[in-house]
């Protein structure tokens, strides 16, 4: 059995790949709008009050071994 059909060119079914690559990503991008933010008051690039003490900002210590 061939993977394609005779006469098939495999451009067509590399632009039907790209086709459906697209779709599935506008779907997923139309989804996360509509359920809006994670968090209340979230925003791009917020990590928190800076801690100079803090040897990995934004974390926070949590798990990693930090004794405070």
């Amino acid at each position: 059995m061939e993977a394609t059909e005779p006469g098939t060119r495999p451009s067509v079914v590399l632009l039907g790949f790209a086709l459906l690559l697209l779709v599935v990503f506008l779907g997923a991008f139309a989804a996360g709008r509509a359920a809006g933010p994670v968090a209340p008051g979230l925003a791009p690039g917020s990590s928190g009050p800076a801690d100079p003490g803090d040897p990995m900002p934004g974390m926070g210590g949590h798990g990693m071994g930090a004794d405070r």
